[in-house]
């Protein structure tokens, strides 16, 4: 999830977040710590702010985590993974 869906998260919470392999594990955890989600939240993890492609994982260049980015189009054709590491804050795109 992008970093203003993360606000309200603790650092543990957002840590276990991006364990997650899947959205139903993602909802899963969220139940599990008693979060309620807003409804910018849920759209996000049910693909409707990433236009329904799936996630993809990648290697944080600056610690080396791995990281789950989110597709994002904002015209037809100029999509890129965009990338936020939660370890240590470092953001990145990837086409």
């Amino acid at each position: 999830m992008k970093k203003e869906l993360l606000k309200g998260l603790t650092e543990a919470q957002i840590e276990k977040a991006s364990k997650c392999k899947s959205q139903e594990e993602l909802l899963a955890l969220a139940k599990e710590e008693g979060i309620e989600l807003t409804e910018e939240q849920l759209n996000a993890i049910s693909g409707g702010i990433c236009c329904g492609n799936p996630p993809r994982y990648s290697n944080c260049p600056q610690c080396k985590e791995q990281v789950s980015g989110e597709y994002v189009e904002n015209t037809p054709g100029d999509g890129r993974y965009e990338f936020v590491c939660p370890h240590c804050g470092y953001d990145w795109k990837e086409k």
